[in-house]
């Protein structure tokens, strides 16, 4: 990490109360949730990262506070720096304040954060569903969002899972499926 980005960091935690963590070689800046959309100005006026380059979640069910973290990673394209920045959100009322009216580029990023992990950005324009069907039922990428799969046919499997399948008959005409001639 360069000097530069290191008193960036420093001088951003000691004014948000934010904490430093390290992993891979990469500090991050973690925030409270409420100060997040202050401290995105601070960095896109004070020191001039003028890119949102990406913002997810992490859910790290079953710890409930926080259950997930907001991921930010702003970039400042002449400097050539990243600047990552997390803020924790409890699971009793997952939201956190919406920063596009700095970074434009928000709105659709938190869109699909809200549709996918259900954590919703106070003061956002337009909060709906991006990617899923709008009368989609839960948020498909928490990790309590039940899992529906079908499992995988396999010669050794074939007719334990053929029964369970609607047509009840073999399809593919094969007497024997794991023999592949047909016959």
């Amino acid at each position: 990490m360069s000097a530069n980005l290191a008193t960036i960091i420093e001088t951003l935690a000691k004014r948000f109360d934010g904490q430093t963590t390290e992993f891979a070689g990469e500090t991050s800046l973690i925030v409270p949730a409420e100060k997040i959309a202050e401290a995105a100005r601070v960095i896109h006026d004070e020191f001039g990262f003028n890119l949102l380059s990406s913002l997810t979640a992490v859910d790290y069910w079953p710890a409930e506070n926080p259950r997930f973290h907001l991921v930010y990673r702003f970039t400042s394209i002449p400097n050539q720096m990243g600047l990552n920045v997390r803020a924790p959100i409890s699971s009793l009322q997952p939201s956190a304040p919406t920063i596009e009216t700095v970074y434009h580029n928000a709105n659709w990023n938190e869109r699909e954060v809200y549709d996918l992990f259900g954590i919703k950005f106070e003061g956002h324009s337009d909060l709906r569903r991006i990617l899923m069907p709008h009368d989609w039922e839960g948020h498909p990428l928490r990790k309590d969002y039940p899992l529906g799969y079908e499992e995988p046919q396999f010669t050794f499997n074939f007719d334990e899972i053929d029964v369970r399948k609607p047509h009840a008959t073999n399809r593919s005409g094969l007497d024997n499926p794991g023999s592949g001639t047909g016959e």
